[in-house]
C-alpha cells in the first residue's frame, strides 16, 4: 500500500495488564477501503479504535498523514476528528440526550457558526439517506438496536467525513436497513474516501474491501488484496473461515 493515511507503527495496547495488540505495524491507503477480520476477540476492534486514535497505544505509535495522533496540538486533533467519523459497534449514543441533541453536537463542534436551520437541513438530509422516520425528542433507551445503528451511522455522516472508522456498522440491522448502509458506504467508496471497516459478514468484505488485514491473537497475520481473495479460492475461505472462527 502507498500513500498510507493513517499508520501503526510496532503498536500493542495493554489492557488490565493483558496484551490485547501486539507489535501491529500497518498502514491504510488514502481513498481505498480496508477491512480489518479476523476471530472474535482477536483484536480487530481494538486496531480500529487505535487507527482512529480513540485509544492511545501502549507502545509504538499511530500516525495521521505522518503526525504522531498522541502528540497532536488540541487544533490538530480537532481537524483530524473533523475529517473521520466512527460508527461504533454498540452504537455508543449518549443515554442522558435525546436523539437531535446527539445528532446536532458534531455540527455544533465542527461548524460553529451554521444555522440551527442549517443544522436541522443537515440531519434531516442524511436522516433521509439512511432511512431514520421517527422523531428525534426520543432518548436512545426508546430505540431498537436496528434504530440505535442508523442514528450512529447517520451522526458519523453529518460532517461529510472523507475518513470512515466503521465497527460492525450493519449488526442488529434487518436485510433491507443493512443493504442501505452498505450501499452509502459503497458511494463513499466510489468518491474516494478513505473507510477502514471491521465486518464479520464475508460478502461485505469481498464486495468493498480493496484490503484485508487479517488480525489473530493481537498480530497482523496477513495481508490480502480484493484481487487475491477473488481470485484464489483458497485464500477466500481462508478469511472466511477466519471470520466466523
Amino acid at each position: 500500500m502507498a500513500n498510507g493515511i493513517i499508520e501503526l507503527k510496532n503498536t500493542s495496547f495493554f489492557a488490565q495488564n493483558m496484551k490485547v495488540v501486539q507489535n501491529v505495524s500497518c498502514w491504510f491507503e488514502e481513498g481505498k477501503t480496508t477491512a480489518l477480520v479476523g476471530p472474535s476477540g482477536g483484536g480487530k476492534s481494538t486496531v480500529l479504535k487505535l487507527s482512529a486514535g480513540l485509544l492511545v497505544p501502549s507502545h509504538g505509535e499511530v500516525c495521521f498523514r505522518g503526525r504522531n495522533i498522541s502528540l497532536m496540538s488540541r487544533k490538530e486533533n480537532l481537524a483530524f476528528r473533523k475529517e473521520g467519523a466512527v460508527v461504533f459497534q454498540d452504537s455508543a449514543l449518549w443515554a442522558n440526550q435525546n436523539l437531535d441533541q446527539i445528532l446536532e453536537l458534531p455540527l455544533k463542534v465542527h461548524f460553529p457558526l451554521m444555522t440551527k436551520t442549517d443544522r436541522d437541513k443537515r440531519i434531516a438530509e442524511v436522516l433521509s439517506e439512511v432511512g431514520y422516520k421517527k422523531a428525534l425528542d426520543m432518548r436512545p433507551s426508546m430505540l431498537s438496536m436496528g434504530e440505535q445503528k442508523l442514528i450512529a451511522f447517520a451522526r458519523a455522516m453529518l460532517c461529510r467525513p472523507a475518513l470512515l472508522f466503521l465497527d460492525e456498522w450493519t449488526e442488529s440491522l434487518d436485510d433491507s436497513a443493512a443493504q442501505r448502509l452498505i450501499n452509502l458506504v459503497r458511494r463513499r467508496r466510489e468518491e474516494g474516501n478513505t473507510i477502514i471497516l471491521v465486518s464479520h459478514d464475508f460478502r461485505i468484505i469481498k464486495n468493498l474491501a480493496d484490503y484485508i488485514i487479517m488480525i489473530q491473537e493481537g498480530k497482523l497475520a496477513f495481508t490480502f488484496t480484493r484481487e487475491q481473495i477473488v481470485e484464489d479460492e483458497n485464500l477466500a475461505q481462508l478469511v472466511e473461515k477466519g471470520i466466523a472462527s
